[in-house]
């Protein structure tokens, strides 16, 4: 992509607070990836499928190297810069019929990062519709103050929300994006999504990418760097893990060379 057609896109992020790409990852990934989540549900038959969570891809070398593909951290380092760490990821998988919805929320809200400098990611595995409960964010909201998140007792991908009626839902905005399409919002954003109700499954991938100069406060928080140099003595970052047949998804070997992460460690 052009310096001049990013000058443009990173003038829209931050102004409105999200970007779309309908079109980055080629469909056989996307299918292997589809694949690692059905594998990753019937190792963890425990879990629904919108829990699949980040200390599950700490030893999942599939997962990491998928969210190191070049071709996702094209998109974020014109925002970031080019040193760019994982911070977490997290699989949201709605089923046909009884996917639960993601209230009203803002990331920053969760997230131990100092300064809160970081992008979300989100991976459409499956295309992601209004029918199946697709993302809806209040455009230019991450202009705001980070709002009260109060505990619910909803049945829903998260257990805090923002009340409804400090949010105006009549602004929002379905953020539609085609199977290996992907999306860019801000910590700041409030965004959430409506319950899967439709046949079809909604399963997508977020994925929280830090500049190495974010420090992560959380103690024995398992983080990779992606691309780039880390920086002495903001975080510890874990190397990439090895694969081991048997044992890990077995789609890790139909991986692109693209995916060019190193798993560099700094003190910290």
């Amino acid at each position: 992509m052009r310096k001049q057609d990013w000058t443009e896109l990173k003038r829209r992020y931050d102004e409105e607070g999200f970007l779309v790409f309908p079109q980055v990852l080629d469909p056989e990934l996307v299918r292997v990836a589809s694949d690692h989540v059905e594998w990753l549900q019937k190792k963890n038959p425990e879990l629904r499928p919108e829990q699949l969570h980040h200390w599950l891809m700490w030893d999942d070398p599939f997962w990491v190297r998928l969210v190191a593909d070049s071709r996702l951290l094209d998109l974020v380092e014109p925002i970031l810069g080019p040193n760019i760490a994982l911070f977490a990821s997290h699989y949201i998988c709605k089923p046909g019929g009884d996917g639960q919805p993601v209230l009203w929320h803002q990331d920053g809200s969760y997230w131990p990062l100092e300064p809160m400098e970081v992008v979300s990611g989100w991976l459409a595995v499956d295309a992601s519709t209004r029918e199946n409960g697709c993302m809806r964010v209040i455009r230019g909201s991450h202009k705001g103050p980070m709002l009260t998140h109060r505990k619910h007792d909803k049945e829903a991908v998260l257990g805090t929300e923002i009340s409804p009626e400090e949010v105006d839902a009549s602004r929002a905005v379905d953020v539609e994006i085609p199977a290996g399409g992907v999306s860019l919002h801000h910590p700041m954003l409030i965004h959430g999504s409506n319950p899967n109700r439709c046949s079809k499954r909604r399963c997508g991938l977020t994925i929280r990418y830090i500049p190495t100069t974010t420090r992560i406060t959380r103690p024995n928080w398992k983080s990779f760097v992606l691309r780039g140099q880390p920086v002495e003595g903001i975080n510890e970052y874990s190397s990439f893990p090895e694969y081991r047949e048997g044992e890990h998804f077995p789609g890790y070997r139909e991986l692109p060379q693209r995916a060019e992460g190193k798993g560099q460690r700094a003190g910290g």
